[in-house]
């Protein structure tokens, strides 16, 4: 192999990572979600890495850009009592997520990946019940709260079990969780989602601390990218509808999990 070939194949790589990077952060900015869905299948098919390294580098990323993103919602579009709740659940859930992790090979966990986001897509896709969406009760409505916890910290064990075992923040699991199941608007469920993210993000993180498998330089490059579009992301998707936003997100999802199945399936 030539000086030249040599060459070129860390280039494109980085250009890979860079590319998937902006695509990943973008989508995290603008709906909360979906990003993290993308990030795994983008480490392991696009940027090469074994799924051991691709999990932990996916939680770095999809953290890192996360943060940055709810940076112009903080104020206005977090639902930080739900956040806190979702969020310590699901770092929490994320040890037994990531044990399950050791146990199977990567095209069964590619698999169940693309059957969760199969669900999820589905799910988004349908209408919300008249009232559904003004459904979230007041922060000091007992009563409500009763109600409203139970759902809140079993959406938290879920994604939080998740995250440990594939590697992705949950937001394409916690954006209609929030909408659908507690009545969230979808503005304030996506800076929500983001604030969850990152907490489940450092739990599934420290969750697999112990079996590391990570290439630095190209986790580091592509959270780089994720967080500047993330930010960007973020300013835009402020300003689309709610509807624009939720048959997006699960128009993206579907896609992705026909593109996994058939790798996996194929082979490939």
């Amino acid at each position: 192999m030539s000086a030249g070939q040599h060459t070129a194949a860390p280039v494109a790589l980085m250009g890979a990572t860079l590319g998937f990077g902006l695509v990943v952060g973008l989508l995290l900015g603008l709906v909360g979600g979906g990003g993290s869905i993308l990030a795994v299948p983008a480490l392991v098919y696009g940027v090469g890495m074994p799924m051991a390294g691709a999990v932990p580098s996916s939680l770095v990323v999809v953290g890192a850009s996360s943060a940055v993103g709810v940076l112009p919602r903080i104020r206005r579009s977090v639902d930080w009592q739900l956040a806190l709740i979702i969020g310590v659940t699901g770092a929490l859930a994320a040890f037994a997520g990531a044990a399950v992790n050791r146990l199977l090979e990567q095209r069964t966990l590619l698999l169940i990946f693309a059957v969760i986001m199969v669900a999820a897509g589905i799910r988004m896709f349908l209408p919300v019940k008249a009232g559904q969406a003004a459904d979230r009760c007041h922060p000091d409505d007992i009563v409500q709260w009763g109600r409203f916890l139970p759902k809140s910290i079993a959406t938290g064990v879920v994604v939080g079990f998740l995250t440990g075992m594939l590697g992705v923040g949950g937001g394409f699991l916690i954006v209609p969780a929030l909408t659908l199941v507690l009545g969230v608007s979808m503005s304030v469920a996506v800076g929500t989602s983001l604030v969850i993210i990152v907490i489940n993000s450092i739990g599934g993180v420290i969750a697999h601390a112990g079996d590391f498998t990570v290439d630095w330089s190209l986790t580091i490059l592509f959270a780089i990218a994720a967080m500047a579009a993330s930010l960007v992301g973020s300013r835009i998707g402020r300003s689309l509808p709610d509807k624009v936003l939720k048959r997006g997100f699960a128009t993206l999802i579907m896609v992705v999990a026909i593109f996994v199945t058939l790798k996996v399936l194929l082979g490939g």
